[in-house]
């Protein structure tokens, strides 16, 4: 487990940010750019790698290519638990306290939006509140639990639409539990200010993006993806639900659970991680501090190649920013 980060501890401007959707090639980049650059350590940004034994269908790096380079925020919990993204912001703060100290630099890389906004921005993370979530829960008008919201905290309120219920159930839950505005906890996730990340996002042209991702899938299922997700459920607490949902997993699940020829679960799977993946690029390109690299096919080879020119490119693009 990390250390704990410093009382008051904020992250200095040595480290970079590297996010792009799911099967864009930001792990291989990254790879290669602290291959290159030995002061560089990679820091996993994605609330899946942090579950133990879900290695393959997470596309975990190696252990070759973690003996290689030092990764930091993979397997921090057993899959039946359930993991934050307040306690993401504090395993990822220890860490990077700790490269700092160290006179070395972090290279942050992921698409689990969320998480790394969370880093780079310092957001407030609010509690949670379990029975008075129980109770929200129980109402099932979402605009009525919005105009609730909107008498308690109207700016809140006016942040969202009334239909959007995980974010009005949220917002009430907060309001109710910490006995303050959830608007109290900052901007918002829609707010950008400045911080000391250089962050750069990897684009693909949306075919290449879709090739990737079915090869991914057939990759990982030639490497054992469907006899880890059998051992994962013979663990006496088996997965927890949020793990369950991990995409792949829980297509592989209802295979071996319902039935599901697996063919038809592993092509449910890949249409769920390509709309996954848009929702991963719509979420980042809203950000206007993303310097973006925009990486093309290869002229020659098969589905999930990049093009070297191009990835040649993003690595020295990359190390360029480490050394500004």
């Amino acid at each position: 487990m990390p250390p704990h980060a410093p009382a008051g501890y904020r992250p200095g401007g040595r480290h970079l940010a590297l996010v792009g959707p799911t099967a864009s090639g930001k792990s291989a980049l990254a790879l290669e750019v602290a291959r290159r650059h030995p002061e560089v350590e990679i820091v996993t940004v994605d609330s899946m790698q942090v579950y133990r034994g879900m290695d393959v269908g997470t596309a975990k790096p190696t252990a070759a290519e973690r003996a290689e380079v030092p990764h930091h925020l993979l397997d921090l919990v057993d899959p039946d638990e359930e993991y934050t993204v307040s306690r993401f912001k504090a395993d990822a703060y220890a860490v990077l306290a700790d490269i700092e100290a160290r006179g070395r630099r972090g290279l942050l890389v992921g698409g689990t939006g969320l998480y790394l906004q969370a880093v780079v921005d310092d957001l407030q993370i609010p509690g949670r509140y379990p029975e008075i979530r129980s109770e929200l829960d129980a109402e099932t008008d979402t605009v009525s639990l919005h105009e609730r919201l909107r008498a308690l905290d109207p700016l809140a309120a006016a942040r969202m639409e009334p239909t959007n219920r995980r974010r009005v159930v949220r917002a009430l839950e907060v309001t109710l539990g910490a006995g303050r505005p959830f608007s109290s906890f900052g901007p918002g996730l829609e707010s950008y200010p400045p911080t000391p990340f250089p962050v750069v996002g990897l684009r693909l042209e949306r075919p290449l993006l879709d090739a990737r991702i079915e090869h991914r899938y057939q990759t990982q299922m030639a490497d054992g993806f469907l006899e880890e997700v059998v051992a994962l459920t013979a663990r006496p607490g088996g997965l927890s639900p949020t793990a369950r949902q991990a995409l792949g997993y829980a297509e592989i699940l209802d295979h071996l659970e319902h039935g599901t020829p697996l063919d038809e679960a592993l092509a449910t799977a890949v249409t769920r991680t390509r709309r996954f993946a848009r929702r991963q690029q719509r979420w980042f390109r809203r950000d206007p501090r993303i310097e973006w690299l925009d990486l093309g096919p290869a002229s020659h080879g098969g589905a999930g190649r990049i093009d070297p020119p191009d990835e040649e490119n993003a690595v020295a693009a990359l190390a360029s920013m480490l050394r500004d």
